[in-house]
This record gives structure tokens, C-alpha cells and sequence, in this order.
């Protein structure tokens, strides 16, 4: 393994990075790298096969079981969320179809929008209690009440409901809960073994806590997210968990090789972000690079794979802000920026 460059370990100690960096190349030449602690209380230090948070990172792997379930033929981009949702989240036009939901243009109402007034990461933002948030259809408490913002099609706008709704929407065509078929559609075909969904109360052995920064301390983020997440969120990976993800993914290992391509063909042009999206995936804004991200109170990821090179940089952190001076500082020093 080669040495982490000097420039990113700088980076790393300037800003306390805690979390994993790993960087993988065809060749087999890359690095990877620890820093900071998985546990606070009993001073665990992180590791590169440390278990992390990857939130949003998940929504990824649900598009792809979604992807899965269209390719048995059990769904369709072109099914409408009513049809399977019956009488369920009624406010939910009967034009929104399952394309709409996996590239964000949907226009349903969120119920954890991205745009809050006043609202910072941190906070304590979800409207029930964390424990009550158990199961995919828990999550009905949640996402309902909220009207249209737009009609669908309309425009791109990231909906962490809509990956929710996409999950409710997999387990009752396929009959198993979401978790099982994360696992056995994505997961096992992709060798991505220590990569899952678990309750926020009862982690993975050997996981990092996740930590925000409340009144001058840091504390553990499990009053902050759902006990178990859904297809918006949720999972723990690990760092090489990835390096096997894009390399199955590109192989055609977790879905046809044309279905991959319609999944990473921009669908929006995001200014506001400098990307693109697909279905699933964020998409560099000019090149062929694609990427998974995720942010929530104590989590901060993400892993970006250029197909061209075959090179990926996962950079994972347990805590909010930790991985973006990092990611910036790889892309830019492995010309992905």
C-alpha cells in the first residue's frame, strides 16, 4: 500500500478529522488510512475496517434494489406510487411514478427537507420519538400530512421521503422487509460483507458512535435519527465495502450493465450542488465520475469512482462536517475534483 500524501494528512490534522480514508486503483496500488476515535467513552480509536454511518449513502443501494425489482419485471419506471400504496399517504399525486422518486422530481412533500429555515444538522428534528421508527411502514407517521411542493416532473429537488416511499413501495411488491432485500440484491452480489442496516441502539460490533458538538460537548447521535433506517438512510459500511460496490456496479454484478448506464445518465443539472443527478446517484458535472453521499447529525460520507481510471476515494467520518475538507482535498490532489 502506498502512503497517505502528505497533503491529506495535513488536511486530516488541521481540521481533527475523525473517520476512515480509503483510495483504491485497478493496479491494486492505494492507501488507506484512521484517524480520531470510534468511541469516546472508552477511547476506541477508529480503524480503517471501522464500521461507519453512511446516511444518505444508502439511498444508492435502495435505488438499486428498486432497479432489481424492475429488471424481474414486478415493477416498472412507469408504475405510480398509488398503484401500490393504496389508500396510504393519500396526498401523493397519482402522477408520481417510481423515476420520479429515484431522481428526486418527484415534488412530494418531505418530511425531513433539506431546505429548513433555521434548522441546523444538529438539531433534533424528527416530529416522533426515535424509537417509534422501527420498520419501513413505521415510517407512514412520518411522511404523511405533507402536500405537493410541485408537480412532478417539474424540476429536480432532493426528497429523503421519496427514497422512503421507494422502500415501502419494494417491500410490499416483493413481500420481504426492505433490510433483506438491501442485503441479498446489493449487498451479497456486490461482496459488500460488512455493510447492513442495524438499529442505531444495538450497532455493529466494532462501529464508530456518531458525535455532534451540543453545548461546548460532544455527545452520541442516537437521539438524532430513527432507530432503524429506511431506503433514505440508515446503513453502516465500511470504507472497502466500497471499493467492492463500484467495482461490482460497473462489472454488472447487482444489475445489467444497461441498467446501470440509465441509472448514471444525468436526469438534472444541480447548480446549486455543481453536479448532477441520475437515479440513485450524484454525477460529476462534466465528467463520467459518480458518486454516493450521505449527511446527518454525526455522519458525514462519501465515496466518488471515476470509471474511466477505475480509481475510488471513500472518505467516511463520525461526525457532520468531517469528511468534506477531506474529500476536497483527494479529489483535487487525484484530479476528480
Amino acid at each position: 500500500m502506498e502512503q497517505v500524501p502528505v497533503e491529506i494528512a495535513e488536511v486530516a490534522a488541521e481540521h481533527g478529522f475523525s473517520g476512515t480514508i480509503r483510495v483504491d486503483s485497478p493496479d491494486g496500488t492505494g492507501w488507506s488510512s484512521a484517524y480520531g476515535l470510534a468511541s469516546r467513552r472508552f477511547g476506541i480509536p477508529n480503524r480503517p475496517d471501522t464500521p461507519f454511518g453512511i446516511a444518505s449513502g444508502t439511498k444508492g443501494l435502495t435505488a438499486l434494489t428498486v432497479m432489481s425489482l424492475i429488471e424481474e419485471g414486478v415493477l416498472g419506471l412507469a408504475t405510480t406510487a398509488r398503484s401500490v400504496l393504496g389508500a396510504d399517504l393519500p396526498l401523493i399525486s397519482g402522477r408520481v411514478t417510481i423515476e420520479h422518486l429515484l431522481t428526486h422530481r418527484s415534488g412530494i412533500g418531505d418530511y425531513l427537507g433539506e431546505e429548513r429555515e433555521g434548522v441546523s444538522i444538529d438539531d433534533y428534528v424528527l416530529p416522533v420519538p426515535v424509537h417509534r421508527l422501527e420498520s419501513s411502514q413505521a415510517y407512514l407517521q412520518v411522511l404523511q400530512g405533507h402536500p405537493e411542493v410541485f408537480p412532478a416532473d417539474e424540476r429536480f429537488e432532493y426528497c429523503n421521503g421519496g427514497f422512503v416511499v421507494l422502500a415501502l413501495i419494494a417491500e410490499r411488491v416483493a413481500g420481504q422487509p426492505f433490510a433483506d432485500l438491501v442485503h441479498q440484491r446489493v449487498c451479497r452480489p456486490a461482496g459488500m460483507n460488512a455493510t447492513g442496516f442495524a438499529r442505531g441502539d444495538a450497532p455493529p460490533v466494532g462501529s464508530a458512535e456518531g458525535y455532534v458538538r451540543m453545548d461546548g460537548n460532544w455527545r452520541a447521535n442516537v437521539l438524532h435519527l430513527p432507530v432503524l433506517g429506511s431506503g433514505d438512510g440508515g446503513m453502516y459500511a465500511t470504507a472497502a465495502d466500497f471499493t467492492a460496490f463500484w467495482d461490482a456496479l460497473f462489472a454488472g454484478r447487482i444489475v445489467s450493465a444497461p441498467s446501470v448506464a440509465a441509472m448514471v445518465q444525468a436526469r438534472s443539472d444541480v447548480p446549486s450542488e455543481g453536479r448532477r443527478y441520475g437515479m440513485g446517484f450524484w454525477l460529476h458535472r462534466t465528467s463520467p465520475t459518480v458518486m454516493l453521499e450521505g449527511l446527518d447529525a454525526g455522519i458525514s460520507f462519501r465515496s466518488v469512482h471515476d470509471p474511466v481510471s477505475g480509481r475510488t476515494l471513500t472518505t467516511i467520518s463520525n461526525t457532520a462536517d468531517g469528511a468534506w475538507p477531506i474529500t476536497g482535498a483527494l479529489e483535487k490532489h487525484y484530479g476528480l475534483d
